[in-house]
Parts: structure tokens; sequence; C-alpha cells
């Protein structure tokens, strides 16, 4: 037999961390994936693994030791046959007592025990957020993933990868503008390898940190695609080609969603989605994206910034269509030096793939035909629920294909649970974490309900765009009078220190009711201010309420707080508003 020294792996932030538990002890037999150690940081508890299976030689660590990634844990004999090493690693807990069984087999009778109290379907934000919550609520919870990772969409391939460049790609716009401020850097140049090792760094520090929650929560991951057998059980086709039935009590389905694919689109490795365009596979001279919506004009941002010429195709006659207007046209103006061209109310009407470049005719403003070295198709998504044919379990469908959902998040079937983009716009993370939790706490029989008044969006585009409730127009249009405070940025302190005097902050209230209805900011940092008027809404504020709430100064936040004061007719940070005047003859 040959020695194996089998060492600390890497933990990701977690360094210097002391020892707990020494689960082996000379001459064990050990088995892959069986605890060895365990050790504790100041945030979680982690269980190392063995990489292979044999007998221990020796032990070199003792409880109340601090170890770090590659200090030596023990000296193994490999068992004959007991396959290569693999790199340790930090896993979920156990698989419960629940045995792969061969697809095919008859489903449960009726009464069968269940396998687990809330059965999850989907490891995103609303996915693993009812998990936990489930979890902390004392139920005993599988958690089914078609991924390697945990995360979903949003972590692995959406939000977070997304934020991670246009960070990026902020700071070196940012830089190339303090130029004008007597600051100038070398011209930057881009190294693609490192900005995908950098964005790949910050997808897996995060997806590393779910397992460690899912471990400490006892939450069992099931690697696999799901299918409902009926509406008890979920047949589950595992990696290694078995499959398993899981009877479940509750179930919580947060399958998420997937790119609209445009059927004239030809099939090329040029032309992306945006998982696609997020593996960053080259740096094009001239690209095209479709869709003017959140996704469309991040990933213009980001490779714009990366040097690409960029021009964009919407079908609408707008960008945005569910943000005002004036607000739209601030960001468009800032951005007019990113498009060579940028076409609202045009479409594409055929793509042809040739050799060295694609070509594209579109029609409507700016009819034409362009060439292209990269295509991002950005037109919408749809919700993820064909292959889980909810149907076998009793769920029902609205005209659109989302799943029908009460307050509650229950579908038709009373033990079914639906979360996130499958149960209609706004496909949003933060929804579905918010829908997650009233799901999993009216599961356990909590009487939860998901009552929020609104729920925000942002653009991380340069400059943000954010926005919640109502617009002026949408408010018009339901025959509601309304007050609008506006606040230029010209007029910001903070603003114009820090260059943005060209943002924009904007109110929306009730005439009636002087209630603010709805709201919107363009400009640095709008998505991290957006949460004041989110609250504002769901407390039921008034101009007044918010105008004399003291923002510090200086700060862009006070922005909301001059707006208010704009609507009440008091803010003295712009010229008076000039009254009539009134004859009395």
């Amino acid at each position: 037999m040959s020695i194996t020294e089998i060492r600390v792996p890497e933990m990701g932030d977690f360094k210097d961390v002391a020892v707990i538990e020494v689960h082996i002890k000379p001459g064990d037999d050990v088995a892959l994936d069986q605890t060895l150690i365990v050790l504790e940081s100041d945030k979680a508890s982690i269980d190392v693994p063995s990489p292979l299976s044999g007998r221990i030689a020796s032990v070199e660590l003792a409880i109340g030791q601090r170890v770090s990634k590659g200090a030596l844990i023990a000296a193994v004999e490999a068992a004959a046959g007991g396959g290569e090493a693999k790199p340790a690693a930090i896993h979920e807990a156990p698989a419960a007592a629940a045995k792969p069984i061969v697809a095919g087999t008859p489903s449960p009778a009726a009464g069968a025990a269940p396998d687990c109290d809330v059965l999850v379907i989907g490891g995103g934000p609303g996915g693993y957020s009812a998990a936990f919550r489930a979890a902390d609520l004392g139920q005993r919870v599988i958690l089914v993933e078609r991924d390697a990772t945990l995360g979903g969409v949003c972590l692995n391939v959406g939000c977070i990868p997304s934020k991670a460049l246009l960070h990026v790609a902020a700071v070196k716009e940012e830089a190339e503008r303090l130029g004008d401020h007597g600051v100038v850097f070398d011209t930057p140049t881009v190294d693609l390898d490192k900005l995908r090792s950098f964005k790949a760094g910050v997808v897996t520090k995060l997806t590393d940190g779910l397992k460690v929650m899912a471990r400490l929560r006892k939450v069992e991951v099931v690697r696999g695609t799901a299918t409902f057998a009926n509406a008890n059980a979920l047949d589950i086709a595992l990696y290694d080609g078995a499959s398993r039935r899981i009877v479940f009590a509750k179930a919580i389905v947060a399958a998420g969603s997937m790119p609209v694919r445009l059927p004239f689109l030809p099939d090329d490795p040029r032309i992306v989605d945006s998982t696609g365009a997020l593996e960053l596979p080259f740096i094009p001279e001239r690209m095209l994206v479709i869709g003017g919506g959140i996704i469309g004009l991040e990933m213009a941002t980001v490779y714009s910034a990366l040097g690409a010429c960029v021009d964009l195709v919407e079908q609408l006659d707008r960008l945005l269509p569910d943000v005002d207007r004036d607000v739209v046209e601030t960001w468009r103006k800032r951005n007019a030096h990113r498009f060579d061209a940028l076409l609202v109310g045009a479409r594409v009407d055929s793509v042809v793939a040739e050799k060295d470049e694609l070509v594209v005719t579109t029609s409507g403003e700016g009819a034409g035909v362009r060439r292209y070295d990269l295509i991002l198709q950005a037109a919408g998504r749809r919700p993820a629920v064909e292959a889980l044919q909810l149907n076998a379990a009793g769920v029902t469908f609205d005209a659109k294909g989302f799943i029908e959902v009460d307050a509650q998040m229950r579908t038709r079937n009373q033990n079914i649970f639906a979360v996130g983009d499958v149960t209609g716009n706004p496909m949003l993370a933060h929804k579905a974490v918010h829908q997650g939790h009233v799901a999993a706490e009216a599961a356990t029989g909590l009487k939860s309900f998901m009552d929020a008044k609104v729920v925000p969006s942002v653009a991380y585009t340069d400059p943000e765009i954010a926005w919640v409730g109502m617009t002026e127009d949408a408010a018009k249009a339901e025959g509601r009078a309304v007050e609008v405070g506006k606040f230029p940025w010209a007029a910001s302190g903070r603003g114009i220190a820090n260059g943005a005097d060209y943002g924009l902050t904007k109110l929306v209230f009730d005439k009636e009711t002087h209630r603010i209805i709805g709201g919107a900011i363009v400009g640095p940092a709008a998505g991290d201010m957006i949460g004041e008027i989110c609250l504002a809404i769901e407390m039921g504020a008034d101009a007044v309420d918010i105008g004399k709430t003291i923002h510090p100064h200086p700060t862009l936040g006070e922005t909301i707080g001059m707006a208010a004061e704009v609507a009440e007719g008091v803010c003295t940070d712009l010229p008076p508003v000039r009254k009539k005047r009134v004859s009395l003859a």
C-alpha cells in the first residue's frame, strides 16, 4: 500500500482556524468523504472530509491547534482499488437515509412516510433562502439543485458576476475621467485572464459560503434534475446516472428562468446570451446588443468600457419602459458616448453568420445592414418549468406560463409552493428571497404572506438607475393626480464634488393623500439609495415626513429629502418657485 498525505484544503477566506474535533486515530479505516476533523472559525464550523479510502497511518493534528490551508492532517495507507486521491473539499451534510432507486419504481403508497418535511427545487436566491428558513424553523429539508454549485443564475452567471465586471468597468472609466481633474493615469490595458479570474473568485467565495450555510443547517443537497412523479413525490435524475424518488410533505418550486431564444438567430458561438457574455470570450471590435432592458444595458456598459464599439437595438419606443422618461433621458445623455448607434423602435429582421462577421439587417429607426463580431441577445427571460412536469402535481399556470400562486406562495396544490422567477415579473433576486421566506414559513404553518407594496429595480450601469413604485406617466394613466418633486444634482454639493452633477432624484406623490407612490434616481450609488424610497412607500410617508427627516450633508442621499422639499414647495437649495400674482382690483 502507498502512503498518502492528507492536508487542509482550500477554505476560501478561512485561515488560522481552530481544530475542535478529531474523528480519527492511527489504525482506523476511513471511507471516501468521511469526516476527518472539524474546524471552527468566528463565522462557521467546517467539516474536512477524506479525499480517499484507506487506513490511518498517523494523525498530525490535535484538538486546540490552529491551522490554515496546507496543514498536514494525517497520513493514510490507500486501500487497494480505492482510486486516486481527489482534492479534499468542504462538503454539505451527508445524504439522508433515503437511497437511490431505479427510475420507474412505482409511486409510494398513499400515506407513506415522507423523506423530508420540505423539499426545495432550485438552489438560487429564492430556493436556498426558502431551504435555510425552513431548516431554521426545525424542518427536515432537502434541496435539489441541477447545477454543480448553489446560488442559481443570480450568483453563478447573473447578478453577482455581472456586478463584479461592472465594478471593474466603473473604476476604469472613473480613473479616465479623473484626467479632467488633474490626475492622469497611463492608458489601461485589459488582461482578460485576470479579469475572468477575479470574476470567478467572487462567485466561488459566495458559493462556498452557501455550502457551509447548508451544512450548518443540516440541509441535504441533492445534485440532479427534478421531475414530479405525482402530487407527493419527485423523481431525481442524479449526476451519476442513477435516480432517486423523494417523498415530501411540502415542496417549494424555485426553478428560476432561462433566456428567451430569438428564433431567427443562427446557431453560432459568436451569438451569446447573458451567460455567454459573462464568460468574456473576447473583446469584440463591434458588438450588437439586442434588447434595451437591464441585462442589455449592463452588458453594453461592460463591453464598452473594455473597448468594444457597441450598437443597441430595442423594439419598443424607449429604453426601460417601467422608468420615468426624464430619468431615462438623463441616463441616455450621459451614455451618448457609449453607443455608435442606439436604436429604439427598431428590430432585428435577420442575422447571417459569415466566416469573419455577423451580418445584421434591421428595420425601423436607423434601418440598414451592419456587421458585428459578437451579438448579445437580451430579449427577456422565461420560467424554467417545462421539465418539472408540474401538471402531474396539480399545479396550474397563467396565460404567460408562470405558476399561479396566492399571497402565501401556494399553488393550486396546497402542499406545493412556488417562488421567484417561475411566479412572474419582476424577475429579481431580492423578490425571490422574500417570497422564499414567506413560502418556508407558510409551509411550516406560520401565517406569513407576501404583502410588500413595491419591489425596487436597479440597472447597475454607469451611472446607475434605480426605481420603485409608480412612474408619473403610469399614475396619470390611471387617472391619479400627482405631485412631483425633482431635485437635480447640479444643485447638490456632493454631486458636483463627485463629478455627478448630471444626476437626478425624482419622487412621485399622490395629490389627494400626499403619500409617496413612486420614485427614481439616476446617478452613482442610486441602487444603494433607493431603499429609503421603498421604506417611505411601505410606511405611507408623505413629503413632509421625508423632507423633515434630517439627512446628512453633503451626501447624495440628501437629494431624496430635497426632492420631497421641492414637492412641498419649501426647498431652499433651488431658486424660489415663482408665485402667481393676484390682482385685488
